[in-house]
């Protein structure tokens, strides 16, 4: 049994001299009249005295008991280890081409909402990038900032500086954003359409290297038709992940979906804490006081 304050427990020796001194001591005998008439031995009644004198010892060993602070260790529990996300959304002018019934932008928003809703628990984070980049979400559990996202962030209402695409600089600096977090898996889920000139001369494996050795995985999406950009797909290849093409928005759900089956949440076991565990000797105190009352009403020495 846990206890809080152990070194109370010294203090049972007060009980348990009481309980000697029940059964050892004697003490005077009372001269009655007596009719020579002889008596018999009521053992059974004998063990029933003592037992009811020494219930007050008992009472006050359990009393000592609750000062020392019992405790227990709660039920194990398991929790949903989180995975930081980090959302990379080229908002470069082509993203503004036909993609079902609306743009690339549109679809690839309304997709990041739909996966937000199915990866309950884990942390997000939004940046937007063209020849420059934006972080727009901080990584947080809060997505609220996610639904009212898409009408600032929407290209036609950027600077001229979002016009072009600069995956490799964009790619970084979510990295910068997810090295920052010691708690969880990383994840950065790259959301483009085009090419980056900045993913040249080898760039694409420093890049996937740098994002290696900080436990970072890279998930791609290309939002257009034909085939992804080589450089991206060796990125994610290297970082565990993979680079996958989606010419409409249904193809664009699946893609999502595929992701979240590859990265599975990982549940971690939490160690056990103490907490108090009064209630038993409680009602141990209540029983035993019953019973001394009980017994007041006739188990008792009396001589006469």
């Amino acid at each position: 049994m846990l206890l809080a304050h152990p070194f109370v427990l010294l203090l049972l020796a007060i009980p348990i001299g009481l309980l000697v001194f029940q059964y050892r001591h004697k003490g005077q005998a009372v001269a009655l009249p007596s009719d020579h008439h002889p008596h018999k031995r009521r053992r059974l009644l004998t063990l029933l005295l003592d037992f009811a004198g020494t219930l007050p010892a008992f009472l006050l060993a359990l009393a000592i008991v609750l000062l020392a602070g019992p405790r227990k260790f709660e039920q194990p529990r398991s929790e949903r280890e989180m995975t930081n996300i980090q959302f990379c959304i080229d908002v470069s002018g082509s993203m503004t081409a036909p993609f079902g019934d609306g743009d690339r932008f549109d679809a690839a928003m309304e997709a990041v909402n739909g996966f937000i809703d199915y990866r309950k628990g884990d942390s997000f984070g939004l940046t937007i990038f063209g020849n420059s980049f934006m972080h727009w979400v901080p990584l947080t559990t809060d997505v609220s900032a996610f639904r009212c996202a898409p009408p600032f962030l929407h290209p036609t209402k950027l600077p001229s500086w979002f016009g072009g695409t600069e995956i490799g600089k964009a790619v970084r600096a979510c990295e910068d954003v997810l090295v920052s977090r010691e708690e969880g898996d990383r994840m950065i889920l790259l959301i483009t359409d085009g090419q980056s000139f900045d993913l040249s001369n080898g760039k694409d494996v420093e890049i996937a290297n740098s994002l290696k050795d900080n436990g970072i995985v890279l998930y791609g999406v290309h939002v257009a038709d034909g085939g992804p950009p080589p450089e991206v797909s060796v990125m994610a290849s290297i970082t565990g992940g993979q680079y996958f093409s989606a010419g409409d928005p249904a193809a664009l759900d699946a893609v999502f979906k595929q992701i979240d089956t590859m990265k599975q949440s990982r549940i971690k076991r939490l160690t056990p804490d103490p907490v108090d565990n009064f209630t038993p000797f409680i009602f141990a105190c209540f029983a035993v006081t019953g019973l001394h009352l009980l017994t007041l009403f006739g188990l008792r020495y009396n001589p006469w």
